[in-house]
């Protein structure tokens, strides 16, 4: 089997220290928590899968957002198979601030023992006609959380960075400021020494706000075209859920200062568009890559490859700081971690789709409902 095939033995590595509930009585504080991927992870921490939480704090700054998601949780009194609703009043609490001002961040992890930052601006047209509005999200929001850490001697056990593929070899505004924000964590943990900074890496998450699945579906449903930027292009491809194990694996296994990333299948995006398009007389327009796009993306460079272990589902990148590392086996990656290496067949991509329910034919409003709005 191929060290990049998508189709990687689902083993889960205990390294001995490794807890089935490792959050279980913990205060946790997602920051950007009324995103796609922020809603996802609050639901499968008040699923209980990581031990039940004694604080979950969704930290973000549109108050819309939060009074929605509020209402979600709030008229849901049954607890259903997956989710646990009960307590919801003890356990979900949400503070209006922007991961930009320190003292708003200070304030909501002065307690925590678990930080996940999601907060990000990640389109990447946005952050290239706005540079520095992400560098203040992307880069300063990380920033003041190890600040806060740092100079108020905070005991958080650990810090998870949310980042990126592009942040690889990063050739836009957004991937830029998500490579520096994996770097501010990572050496983050010379000076907070009782802290654990870690960071995960994927890619395209499957019918997530933006997304070009979505996307697709509109363009279709309007009777097309269907516009590609160009026809070589390739993706990696996760479901939000897929996007929360990586980060809950990085809690239960990751040293200090380790990228997680997930093994998972890509594809070419003109296969996405003939699968979603079906028998539909509908046409396809190839517009040019927009400024800042590459053809494929890369999860793994060859530069970090050398420093790359296996961890069952998921790569785990050491730090490119020679005091954070350990002798491990390596995964034995010969090159580089790329979309374009071995995309998915039409068929195989066909078949996640409709595993997904993201086909045109499906109700993703009702499969994906409040977590996508």
């Amino acid at each position: 089997m191929s060290t990049h095939d998508h189709r990687a033995p689902r083993v889960s590595r205990d390294n001995g220290h490794t807890l089935s509930r490792p959050l279980d009585g913990k205060v946790v504080v997602v920051t950007g928590g009324t995103g796609s991927l922020g809603k996802v992870l609050v639901r499968r921490l008040l699923g209980g899968e990581m031990g039940r939480p004694r604080k979950i704090r969704v930290f973000s700054r549109d108050e819309a957002k939060q009074h929605d998601m509020r209402l979600h949780y709030k008229n849901r009194v049954a607890a259903t198979d997956e989710i646990v609703y009960r307590n919801f009043s003890e356990l979900l609490e949400f503070v209006i601030g922007d991961v930009r001002d320190y003292h708003a961040v200070a304030s909501a992890i002065r307690t925590a023992d678990v930080v996940f930052n999601a907060a990000a601006l990640k389109q990447v047209p946005t952050c290239e006609y706005h540079p520095f509005e992400a560098v203040q999200t992307n880069i300063a929001g990380p920033e003041n959380i190890v600040r806060a850490i740092r100079e108020n001697h905070l005991p958080v056990e650990t810090v998870v960075g949310v980042s990126t593929d592009k942040a690889c070899k990063p050739v836009n505004v957004m991937g830029m400021t998500k490579a520096i924000q994996e770097r501010v964590f990572i050496t983050a943990n010379l000076t907070c020494s009782d802290t654990r900074f870690v960071c995960v890496r994927y890619g395209n998450v499957l019918a997530s706000r933006g997304s070009v699945i979505p996307l697709f579906h509109d363009q279709i449903r309007s009777g097309g075209p269907v516009t590609i930027t160009t026809e070589d292009m390739t993706r990696f491809l996760l479901s939000l859920d897929q996007a929360v194990d990586t980060i809950f694996a990085a809690v239960r296994d990751a040293q200090r200062g380790e990228t997680y990333i997930p093994r998972v299948p890509s594809a070419r995006v003109v296969d996405v568009a003939r699968a979603l398009i079906g028998d539909r007389p509908i046409r396809t327009v190839v517009t040019g890559i927009r400024p800042g796009e590459k053809v494929d993306e890369i999860l793994i460079s060859d530069e970090e490859a050398h420093r790359t272990v296996d961890r069952g589902r998921f790569y785990a990148i050491q730090s490119i700081l020679p005091e954070l590392r350990r002798d491990e086996p390596l995964a034995g990656l010969t090159g580089e971690y790329s979309s374009g290496t071995e995309p998915m067949s039409y068929e195989e991509l066909r078949a996640l789709l409709e595993e997904q329910r993201l086909m045109l034919d499906d109700d993703v409003a009702a499969e994906h409902g409040e977590l996508l709005r």
